[in-house]
Formats: C-alpha cells, structure tokens, sequence
C-alpha cells in the first residue's frame, strides 16, 4: 500500500547570493513551485518526490538524512530509500537559469523496516597470516561500485526464461542500494514487467574474476516461504561454455518458510557427461539466518574447495579429478535474492514482503 501524505508545506523564493528574493520580471527565475511526496506504507521506507515549477533547470533535493550534500537532477522526480522509520522534513529547491531557486518542504512519516543491527553476530579479520586481500567491497559508500558490479535485469528471457529455476521475480537495480555501510538486496511483491515480484541481482562478471583463495561474505539473510538469497559464483567462460561446463560454486544458499531459514547449502555443479552437483548443508542449533549477521566462507586451492559457516568447516570437495577441470579456472560472484522457482515454491499468504539479504562486506584473499 502507499498513499500521498500532505503536510504544512514551507515556502521560500530565495538568491543564491544575497537571499533576496528573485525579480518577479526576471524570465530566467523559477516560478510555482509544486510538490508531491508519494510514501510507501509497505514499510520498505521508500519515498517518492515529485517536483515541478515553470522555468525550472534543475532541482536539489535534501532528504534530511543526516548529510547537507543534496541530490541534484533536471528530473523532477527522485526515489530515496531511508534506512529507518521516522520524521523527515524533506526539501526541494528549483533553480532557474538565473541561478536562483525557489523551495518548498513537506515532513513526512516514513515507516522503515529495522535492519538487523550490524554489530550482531560474527565477523572475521581483513588479513590473515599466510594470506593476502587482493580485493574487497565493504559497501561502505552511498552507492554501489559499478567499477565492480553490474546488474542482471529482467527475467531472463528470451534465452534463459525463469533464469533456468521457473523463478517468478523481474530483477531491478531499483532494488538494490547501499547505505549505512551495508548492501541490500530486496525483494517486494509489485507487478512489474509482467511478474508479481521484483528483486535484485548483482554481478562481478566481466569486471572482477577470482582462481583460488579465502571469500568471506558476512551477511544476513531475509526470511519468508518462497524465497531464494544466494551468494554464488559461475565461471568467467560461461557466455562460451554455458552452465554447467562453466562450473559454478554456491557458497551460501537459503530457501526459506516451513522452519528451513536456520539451515544454508553450499554445493559445486559441473559437467561430466551432464549435470553433477554435490550438496551440503549446515543447520544453526538455534534461531535463523536471519536474527543477525553470520560470514560465509569457501577456501579454495588447487586440491579442493571448503565450506565455513563462521569458521566452522561442514563441507569439502575435491576438484582434482579430470572430470572436474572446471574449478582449476577463474570465475565471477553473483549476489541475488530470487522469488520463488522449481526449489523454493511459490511464496504463500505466510510471506512478508518486503524482505532483505544485507551484506556487511565481501572479501577475497589469496595465498601469499
């Protein structure tokens, strides 16, 4: 549900110079501003401003998030998603050619769903002895680093319909942010492109490839018959190969309702006269994947790859068979949070949308 909310408004015609106001005559000012707030009450903590005024070039935004920086665009219109609930005097000024602007204000509610407090759980160094960081992404920005990540859109057809699994989300970059140091993956129910879901897909395909080495993931999960996070990885020669010759390493895996968010799946597919995988699973003795963060961990050499649930081993898997040459070779991440699908089923009256996968950090380390 959303609806517009309607509040005092403030309004001011101001220079940018001296603070008097702009000369009626003058045609480079703006002139009647309007403003609308468009609140989500899904409690995803999305607004929707919407701005227009005559003569305008340009229009800043102040989110009243804590920062003075505004966002600036010739749109006038801006989707900002705040971390918490709360009270928020937003602000929007429209400037005209002249340099001078006009602006209103609107506080608004906002109802947020509380993240799972970063200090939660378990977390693991930045170095290691016999080790070395060759890479890493703490999310600690306002923005996601497309110098490292791209985003999977859409359904996956025409090639790949359902992404091979039947799933039943649209992926968005809408839906994936970063903020209050951390990334978030959220998947809503909203039709959209023809699907009643949407989520989001990130990937570090043909920007960042990794051969051999520790990954740490260290993350929470989201919850909910239905859903799908995973933290995974394919090789860099898919597009030529495809799956499954192109190997892929699931480090972490979840599928969630019916009581399964306290148990996670690391598993390996890969060619051998069709398609093999060798599964495992690790079950929390109590509570869920989703009460705080947990890190995710595989160390990969030569010989075999290792699975780690807060440096705890529960799986192992040789890869020095000749029938399994695909994991001697370097390959891309990918972090996702599908809506149902072959594995998962469909989400039921029981499934709380939205919901969210949040990364604290990823880190890749080779041996020094």
């Amino acid at each position: 549900m959303k609806h517009l909310v309607f509040s005092l408004i403030m309004f001011s015609i101001v220079a940018c110079d001296d603070g008097n106001n702009p000369d009626n005559d003058n045609p480079g000012d703006p002139a009647n501003l309007n403003l609308d707030i468009l609140v989500y009450e899904d409690l995803t903590g999305i607004v929707v401003v919407s701005a227009t005024a005559e003569n305008a070039v340009e229009y800043h935004y102040f989110m009243d998030d804590g920062t003075e920086v505004p966002f600036i665009s010739s749109s006038g219109t801006y989707e900002y998603t705040y971390a918490k609930s709360g009270s928020y005097n937003i602000q929007v000024r429209a400037y005209g050619s002249s340099g001078r602007y006009i602006s209103k204000e609107k506080r608004v509610l906002v109802a947020a769903d509380e993240p799972v407090d970063i200090g939660l759980g378990y977390s693991t160094p930045i170095s290691y002895e016999g080790y070395e960081l060759v890479w890493n992404d703490e999310f600690d920005g306002t923005s996601l680093d497309e110098d490292s990540w791209g985003y999977d859109i859409g359904t996956g057809c025409p090639d790949l319909c359902g992404w091979g699994n039947n799933e039943l989300e649209y992926y968005k970059p809408e839906n994936v942010w970063v903020s209050n140091g951390v990334l978030t993956i959220e998947a809503r129910k909203e039709n959209f492109g023809g699907r009643e879901y949407t989520s989001g897909k990130i990937v570090t395909r043909g920007k960042e490839a990794f051969q051999y080495g520790r990954i740490d993931i260290r993350a929470t999960l989201p919850k909910g018959q239905g859903l799908w996070p995973a933290l995974w990885m394919l090789g860099t020669n898919q597009p030529a190969v495809g799956w499954p010759k192109c190997g892929e390493i699931d480090i972490m895996e979840m599928i969630g309702g019916s009581g399964r968010e306290k148990t996670i799946g690391g598993n390996v597919y890969w060619d051998n006269n069709g398609t093999v995988d060798q599964p495992e699973s690790y079950t929390l003795s109590e509570g869920t994947f989703a009460d705080k963060y947990f890190v995710f961990t595989i160390i990969w050499d030569e010989q075999e790859i290792k699975w780690f649930v807060d440096d705890i081993e529960y799986h192992s898997f040789s890869i020095t068979t000749s029938d399994r040459t695909e994991f001697q070779n370097p390959f891309y991440m990918i972090f996702n949070v599908a809506v149902g699908g072959n594995w998962p089923g469909s989400p039921d009256e029981t499934t709380i949308f939205p919901t969210r996968m949040q990364v604290d950090y990823v880190r890749v380390f080779s041996e020094s």
